[in-house]
């Protein structure tokens, strides 16, 4: 294995946004998604190098790295893209307030798939237009999106944009061709632009499950955008990399025009540290997955024998959206504190009796959290 995944790092003194939450506590942060792993060691090198020149000054995105992220983009998801559709954001989040800037006027209506992380069910107000819920819904054992209730929002003519993200955040499915298509059909015959955030789309963890970008489809190419980033796979999220890719260029002009005067360059060393990962990270991704699958395969084992909880299994991301519906608390989010573990809060994805954990961390700190939470709950 290319990294020693079960390597234990002291982050405490580093002002980690993670690791600040709980100070002097005795609660181990599973909450925001970065994960407790070095990136690869070509990536590393490439900023100490990069740094060594001595001048950090405003960088544009250049040929060598534009041809990084085709070539990476193709050989993950088989999909051809081209230079001149790559649009580089100093993040998704900002990203995807672009996209309601640019393709939406005040009081209008966004569709949004529901739960989903905090900053996406904020971009709406924050843009002045009306967030309308687009539900996700246990099927069996698979999170799923409520196309019926796409259909019927989405015939709103005050409908201009549906968000959603693939794979789900925090739920983990990955959505199939079938399903995409449908999504895709929804917004082409009410004229609603699709932004897909697929921020996860390279950790996919399941055997056989394919990541399909949305404007890859040929029938919703011209009305789609893709937003991606090395940042979750490779663990620079602090270098603030990412791009949206957008093959039609009137739309791709539209979301160029309303990023200006308010969105920042990427700043140089998240370019630095993008193309480093993409040319030279395959064999540690492909690490990466195997030690994720475990650590995935691990927690949901041990959630599901606690009684009270229940988890489904991811196909993507390294995080775990757990049921406590029937967990005989009054507070889920204050249950697993109480047990020296930080999850996310479900109610901040809009579910109360949910919490997120990110099981991206050494095996040995997460069979830490996992006893801590059976001692818990044996007690109650």
């Amino acid at each position: 294995m290319s990294q020693d995944f079960d390597r234990v790092i002291n982050r405490k003194p580093t002002h980690s946004f993670k690791w600040d939450k709980y100070g002097d506590k005795d609660i181990i942060p599973m909450w925001v998604a970065d994960a407790e792993f070095c990136p690869p060691q070509a990536v590393t090198d490439a900023i100490i190098e990069r740094t060594k020149h001595g001048i950090l000054g405003y960088t544009l995105p250049y040929e060598s790295l534009n041809k990084s992220v085709c070539d990476w983009v193709l050989k993950q998801h088989d999909w051809h893209i081209l230079p001149d559709w790559i649009v580089w954001t100093p993040g998704v989040v900002p990203a995807f307030n672009v996209a309601c800037k640019a393709y939406c006027e005040a009081g209008d209506k966004i569709l949004i798939q529901v739960p989903n992380y905090p900053p996406l069910l904020k971009a709406p107000s924050l843009n002045h237009c009306e967030k309308v819920d687009i539900p996700s819904v246990l099927v069996g054992e698979r999170w799923e999106l409520d196309l019926v209730e796409l259909e019927k929002q989405a015939s709103d003519p005050k409908a201009k944009l549906f968000i959603m993200c693939n794979p789900m955040n925090p739920c983990g499915s990955v959505m199939t061709e079938s399903e995409l298509k449908s999504v895709a059909e929804i917004c082409l015959r009410h004229n609603v632009i699709l932004c897909s955030d697929e921020i996860h789309c390279d950790l996919i963890l399941e055997p056989g499950v394919k990541h399909i970008p949305a404007p890859a489809l040929p029938e919703i190419a011209g009305r789609a955008i893709s937003l991606m980033a090395p940042s979750k796979t490779f663990n620079i999220a602090g270098l603030g990399a990412s791009f949206a890719i957008i093959p039609d260029s009137r739309i791709r002009m539209q979301f160029r025009n309303a990023a200006m005067g308010i969105v920042p360059w990427v700043q140089v060393l998240g370019l630095v540290a993008t193309e480093a990962a993409f040319t030279q990270g395959h064999e540690w991704h492909q690490d990466l997955l195997k030690y994720l699958k475990q650590n995935r395969d691990y927690l949901a084992a041990e959630i599901n024998q606690i009684e009270g909880m229940s988890l489904v299994k991811a196909d993507a991301t390294f995080l775990a959206w757990i049921d406590c519906t029937d967990l005989p608390v009054e507070d889920v989010q204050k249950f697993f504190e109480d047990a020296g573990v930080g999850p996310s809060p479900g109610r901040d994805f809009g579910e109360e009796r949910f919490a997120r954990i990110n099981f991206a961390c050494s095996l040995e700190q997460l069979k830490q959290a996992v006893e801590r939470i059976k001692v818990a709950a044996a007690a109650l």
